[in-house]
């Protein structure tokens, strides 16, 4: 349980005969199809216990970025519809959901809540259906909006509901739905929130060795928590083109395809890893490849950093090959850990898989480590090139899996749970702007 005292637990609400308002991250949806659906699994524990406890349900999630940051267009469509999730929902709990339909007002989004649904929540207290699922909660003017416009929609949301759930850890963006509803409503913490919120604490307090690993395909978004990370981790191991970036920076390779803000980023962090020069474990083995259309036969190769000059010039250098995880000090790290956090994916998805699938093999024969893995990206990968794994994973107390990968590096970064706008919220704390 989680013991943080600002928090209100959902356990100790009183639902009974409440409209409960819950934010939830079902942000799974790309392209009108669900590739994998364990962030909805996840809150499923929340929303049984809402209506066992007598509540009743309204979801709203977001979904894709519908809104154009050039042109202020919001775009509208099947895309970025909650529609999947409610057929998935549906289909697996045997209930009956409901969306409402709002007219939007051009491509500038909906405006609002509509009094239209007056008539839903009327059937929902009424039990002649389930629970509502709000549109896209970025269709909405004001869910990004900032000041009135933002305040103006999260009262409208507010004004739905009886008492507010966030159990959508993985929405970490200060939003109207995550930081502003909680000003108007008794909130609470739902059990995925807590349980996210418990697993962090694996990390601010982990069990020595800590191992890290962190990969991404642009610097500048993880350059704060990779401080943070090399600071407090025994070893840290890089992959992607933060691993490409670095190993510029560092040796003075050039590598095609990586931006210049990317080299910049990199050689200020290669600066500050020299200060911690046992901490960053470099995996010895990478693969160049001419193209990035696949892995075509005669087009890659493996390369020894060891081997390469200072100045050396490379194609695309598309994955850490197999190899690295047998050399004898990178299975030390591994093999030696009591903690491992994994944020990576080690290769260009979808031809370039044996960096990660040999990672994540080498992790699993660490029975005694707990092993934290950050959502999104890497538990796609996980479940994509090791299904076997990702099924004794999702069960397994030794693992856990996040459901969302940027809030978790996001929290490593701050230091605090507070340092998540959403969480800060439920704790009370005002919002700014």
């Amino acid at each position: 349980m989680l013991s943080n005292p600002n928090i209100q637990l959902i356990q100790n609400a009183n639902l009974r005969g409440k409209v409960v308002l819950v934010r939830v991250d079902h942000n799974v949806v790309k392209k009108g199809l669900i590739h994998d659906p364990y962030r909805i699994d996840a809150t499923i524990g929340t929303l049984y216990h809402i209506n066992a406890k007598g509540g009743k349900i309204i979801l709203m999630t977001h979904v894709g970025r519908p809104y154009d940051k050039k042109t202020g267009e919001i775009k509208i469509g099947d895309d970025t519809s909650v529609q999947p999730i409610v057929d998935y929902l549906q289909s697996k709990l045997h209930i009956s959901i409901k969306v409402p339909e709002f007219v939007p007002d051009g491509t500038k989004g909906i405006r609002g809540i509509e009094t239209s649904i007056n008539h839903l929540i009327r059937d929902l207290k009424e039990d002649k259906i389930d629970a509502i699922y709000l549109p896209n909660t970025r269709w909405f003017q004001g869910e990004e909006a900032k000041g009135d416009a933002a305040e103006r929609f999260a009262n409208q949301l507010a004004g739905l509901a009886d008492i507010f759930v966030n159990d959508a850890f993985g929405s970490w963006q200060p939003h109207a739905s995550t930081v502003r509803v909680n000003k108007y409503l008794p909130s609470y913490a739902g059990f995925l929130m807590q349980k996210e919120l418990m697993n962090l604490d694996r990390i601010y307090n982990p069990q020595a060795p800590l191992v890290s690993v962190v990969a991404g395909s642009k610097f500048d978004t993880k350059i704060d928590s990779l401080f943070t990370l090399l600071k407090k981790s025994d070893y840290l191991v890089l992959g992607g083109v933060i691993y490409n970036a670095y190993l510029c920076a560092k040796y003075g390779f050039q590598i095609k395809g990586i931006a210049e803000e990317d080299m910049m980023h990199a050689r200020k962090f290669a600066d500050f890893a020299a200060q911690y020069p046992d901490k960053l474990v470099e995996l010895p083995y990478i693969v160049e490849s001419d193209t990035m259309e696949g892995r075509l036969e005669g087009q890659y190769r493996t390369h020894n950093l060891k081997d390469l000059k200072a100045g050396t010039q490379l194609n695309y250098v598309l994955d850490v090959a197999k190899e690295s995880f047998a050399d004898p000090k990178v299975l030390s790290v591994f093999h030696g850990a009591k903690t491992i956090f994994v944020n990576a994916v080690m290769g260009f998805t979808p031809h370039f898989n044996e960096g990660t699938i040999a990672m994540d093999q080498l992790i699993d024969e660490n029975l005694q480590a707990i092993k934290l893995y950050g959502g999104g990206d890497t538990m796609q990968e996980l479940k994509r090139l090791l299904p076997g794994l990702y099924i004794v994973a999702i069960d397994n107390p030794k693992y856990y899996i996040f459901t969302g990968g940027g809030a978790v590096l996001k929290a490593v970064q701050e230091g605090t749970i507070a340092g998540i706008e959403p969480v800060n919220a439920l704790m009370g704390k005002p919002v700014q702007g």
